[in-house]
């Protein structure tokens, strides 16, 4: 039952007149038609609000699901639509000093809004753009070959946004560029290597086709004559891209610094390390030449046959004598040696005597030098010369020996002998030799030490043992 129906049976039941029933069923369809638009009214708002925030769809409301996921997903530019249409105007307009503008999502939304206006350019904007966020960045700048102003449009999808809010905002760039129309270059950009400014101004250069400018004229068509004064322009001093050039100059200056420091210790402690060589080198060769000192000093020592006691004697005399006792020939001391071992020779048969009774077979000169050099004490100091004289006439012997054999080889060269060892002489007194050098005109002055000719025809002492005689 209608509502109609509803209202004229009720006219019937309560016995109202037909004139009175009619006017009763205007006033009440008036109201219900009243209500029904109300209702429509509140319905459609509900359905609209349900879309925009849960993008579900009430049963009978006539809009397929496919339909209403889509316009979802959809950017929604209506709800800050006011703010948005007045940055991209201030960015179109030429003579606004604002030239870029950057948009982003309201949280996970997808509602556009304004993330941020400025003046200074494609260096300030780059530095406004979030790796977390997907924003789109609409910039006016000035083509370097015509110097006319270009558009640029930046859809930027950070590398900290995840996968699904990648895919979801994928369909909002055409949404973007129908509203920022305009654009002459779009870039779309991930990493801050996409959005370097020069390679901005790069790619606007290369869009704009031939490299000319609608500013310049020829120079022909130029006066020669004087030129009145040009008034400076006024230009506003960008504090941040002025920093970041400032900066950038500090950066390389301080840069090649280091490097000019860095090459400077290189080379200081090249030279450092050179001198510790050297000085190294110094040190090794002085400690190899003490060693090679020690070894010769060694080697000359175990050469040096063990001294007598008579030659100790004639050192300690040989210092004390005065300048003419010194001058003595050696040949004239070792004749006084000879008679006295001549006379031990024949005093050897003799039984032993005290050390008083074998006092004179010493030579008068060596006993005299004796008495006055060193013995020139008490009696008592005599008892040094008990043994001795078996020493002396071992020697005494040898030296014969030796003398002997030195009268045989007199003639010719003298006595000659062949070197075993190499010998360098330690001062002018002595002569050097190196193995198989022969020796000539030898004397023989002492038991461990004798006197000849050197290779190089110098006279000196040299060591007894070094050299073997030759028969």
């Amino acid at each position: 039952m209608g509502p109609h129906e509803w209202i004229n049976a009720i006219i019937l039941e309560v016995g109202l007149l037909p004139v009175e029933g009619v006017q009763v069923l205007g006033v009440v369809n008036k109201q219900l038609d009243k209500m029904h638009k109300q209702s429509k009214e509140r319905m459609k708002q509900q359905k609209q609000r349900f879309i925009e925030t849960e993008g579900a769809v009430r049963p009978g409301s006539g809009s397929s699901g496919a339909e209403t996921a889509g316009r979802a997903m959809a950017a929604n530019l209506s709800r800050n639509g006011p703010a948005l249409q007045e940055a991209y105007v201030r960015v179109v307009t030429e003579k606004s000093p604002t030239d870029w503008a950057l948009f982003t999502y309201e949280g996970n939304s997808n509602d556009i809004r304004v993330a941020g206006t400025g003046e200074g350019g494609l260096e300030e904007m780059v530095e406004e753009l979030n790796s977390g966020k997907v924003m789109y960045a609409f910039c006016r700048v000035k083509d370097p070959n015509s110097g006319l102003p270009k558009f640029v449009l930046i859809n930027w999808t950070g590398e900290g946004v995840n996968d699904v809010r990648k895919g979801a905002c994928a369909s909002h760039v055409s949404t973007m560029a129908n509203f920022l129309k305009g654009a002459h270059v779009t870039i779309n950009a991930r990493a801050e290597e996409d959005v370097e400014p020069e390679c901005i101004m790069e790619k606007v250069a290369k869009a704009s086709g031939a490299n000319y400018s609608f500013h310049k004229e020829s120079g022909r068509f130029q006066d020669a004559g004087p030129q009145a004064p040009v008034g400076s322009v006024y230009q506003k001093t960008n504090a941040v891209s002025e920093i970041k050039r400032v900066g950038k100059d500090s950066f390389w200056a301080k840069a090649e610094k280091e490097e000019e420091n860095r090459r400077l210790e290189e080379k200081r402690r090249a030279e450092e390390a050179q001198r510790q060589l050297e000085q190294e080198r110094r040190e090794r060769e002085l400690r190899e030449a003490a060693r090679r000192e020690q070894r010769y000093q060694e080697q000359r020592g175990e050469a040096s046959p063990q001294r007598t006691w008579e030659e100790q004697q004639q050192e300690v005399v040989s210092r004390n004598r005065d300048e003419q006792e010194s001058a003595m020939h050696p040949r004239e001391i070792f004749k006084q040696k000879e008679r006295a071992m001549s006379t031990t020779s024949v005093s050897s048969p003799q039984p032993d005597l005290p050390g008083e009774e074998l006092a004179p077979s010493t030579p008068p000169c060596l006993l005299q030098a004796e008495e006055e050099a060193v013995y020139e004490g008490p009696p008592e100091q005599e008892t040094f010369y008990e043994e001795p004289p078996l020493v002396q006439q071992q020697g005494a012997g040898s030296e014969h020996i030796d003398y002997h054999i030195q009268g045989q080889g007199l003639s010719g060269q003298g006595l000659c002998a062949r070197a075993l060892y190499d010998y360098q002489a330690a001062d002018d007194t002595e002569i050097s030799f190196d193995p198989e050098n022969l020796i000539t005109g030898i004397e023989v002055i002492d038991e461990g030490w004798w006197r000849g000719y050197g290779p190089d025809g110098h006279f000196g002492m040299f060591p007894a043992n070094y050299v073997e005689l030759i028969e």
